[in-house]
């Protein structure tokens, strides 16, 4: 079981079960022993002299996700509550909301809501503060307990109050939890495209995109004019798919590298590993991203802009460009480590910066999309500072604002028009299609 969880946790990176070292403690220097003395010490007095009595336990796993937490925001220790929520998660199938959150300053954030999921279809928001839970006041509680408290039997009910940064009052929520499936891949037609909306990076992703392409060539009864890659509010995955499902729109070349402490280690990863050539023959193709936009969603835009296969559209990614490695720590446990930072086929490095639109497109039918607070790597504490400079330009690309998107969420509504980002780049796909076929009409 601890395998195949592993094979599926949604972290990027190679997720290799590397063996503890019976002589790990070889390599600790002089110095690091006189800090265990310390360590020990304070231990002893915590033991002796605190007004409750402690477990044990209980202070060694406080030692450990606090030496974890003084990292980075995404190395971690998972035992108990902790592995069962992973487990839950990579699983795919669990009673819930539909909620990716994160914790700032003792406060639940939520970073995004998953498509057609309770917590998307009620109107909860990137941004939105969580500050009760069936009326119980949960800042300042442990991540995992707040999740655990949003997860329960289908069918049950669950109130929430949340704060939006900008509304004049708390916002009071009651939802209902379904079994929350997560399908890494859905596609659809619409004017002729082929739309392939990638909501996570699990182990069938790569193989579910391909898919994909022969169930939209199917249904038109030929290839589409092109296609749209949604990577929006993808919060990213397995490596391993993130590369698959590159290599599904790339002939040949570099998809990602990623490099550890030593120069030397590099591990590279090229296209046709999977499939042979480039599946969608060419066709025109725009990758959509946002803030929501993470790690193995990135590499795949990375990886597609650099090689200039696709038109990059929508807003600035999140920034994450680490690379997770699982270590089993027992049957029950196991440490998520950063182990290496990835960067796209030129050499860039997401980290920080995130990934730059092509054409920044932003989320006008949204009427909250100019005042909503963006959450991104780079807002994170303790965040891994990207070894090369952050071209400022990339960090104010949301602030500047194309006349071209100037209607109103209103006006828009009254052309039908309920995903903005979406109806732009069909219509960019439709128009580019067109004239590749009148070119190759005209070659024949």
């Amino acid at each position: 079981m601890l395998r195949s969880f592993l094979q599926v946790t949604a972290a990027v990176g190679a997720l290799a079960l590397v063996p503890i070292a019976s002589g790990a403690m070889a390599g600790v220097d002089t110095g690091s022993y006189r800090e265990l003395d310390t360590f020990m010490a304070v231990l002893t007095q915590v033991k002796a002299n605190y007004v409750d009595k402690v477990d044990d336990k209980k202070l060694m796993e406080g030692a450990i996700q606090g030496m974890l937490a003084s990292l980075d925001p995404h190395s971690s220790y998972a035992d108990g509550l902790e592995y069962d929520n992973l487990q839950i998660q990579t699983q795919g199938n669990y009673g819930g909301l539909g909620l990716t959150v994160t914790e700032e300053d003792g406060a639940v954030k939520v970073i995004a809501p998953t498509e057609d999921t309770p917590a998307a279809r009620a109107g909860i928001k990137p941004g939105d503060y969580i500050t009760h839970i069936d009326g119980k006041f949960i800042v300042g509680g442990s991540l995992d307990e707040a999740v655990q408290q949003m997860r329960g039997q289908p069918g049950s009910k669950i109130a929430m109050t949340i704060i939006r940064p900008g509304a004049d009052k708390p916002l009071q929520f009651t939802l209902t939890r379904e079994v929350i499936v997560q399908k890494p891949v859905k596609w659809e037609v619409k004017n002729g495209v082929g739309i392939i909306n990638i909501n996570t990076f699990t182990a069938q992703t790569g193989a579910d995109t391909v898919k994909a392409i022969q169930a939209i060539d199917k249904q038109l009864g030929h290839k589409p004019s092109g296609y749209v890659i949604d990577l929006r509010a993808n919060g990213g995955g397995l490596l391993s798919e993130a590369i698959a499902v590159s290599d599904v729109f790339l002939s040949h070349g570099e998809i990602v590298s990623q490099r550890g402490r030593a120069a030397s280690d590099i591990e590279r990863y090229y296209a046709e590993s999977m499939v042979p050539g480039d599946l969608t023959a060419g066709l025109p193709l725009v990758v959509l991203v946002d803030a929501g936009t993470a790690s193995a969603s990135e590499i795949v835009a990375g990886a597609l802009q650099d090689h200039h296969r696709a038109l990059v559209m929508g807003t600035r990614s999140f920034g994450k460009g680490s690379v997770q490695t699982i270590l089993p720590m027992g049957e029950h446990a196991a440490l998520r480590l950063t182990t290496a930072r990835y960067y796209t086929p030129s050499g860039h490095s997401v980290q920080e910066g995130g990934i730059k639109p092509d054409l920044l497109v932003p989320q006008i039918s949204d009427p909250d999309y100019k005042t909503r607070p963006v959450l991104r790597e780079a807002d994170l504490r303790r965040h891994l500072i990207n070894q090369d400079k952050v071209d400022d330009s990339v960090l104010e690309d949301d602030a500047r604002i194309d006349p071209r998107f100037s209607a109103t969420p209103e006006a828009l509504k009254k052309q039908g028009i309920e995903d903005f980002q979406l109806h732009y780049a069909i219509q960019t796909v439709s128009r580019t299609g067109s004239k590749a076929g009148q070119v190759a009409s005209k070659g024949r």
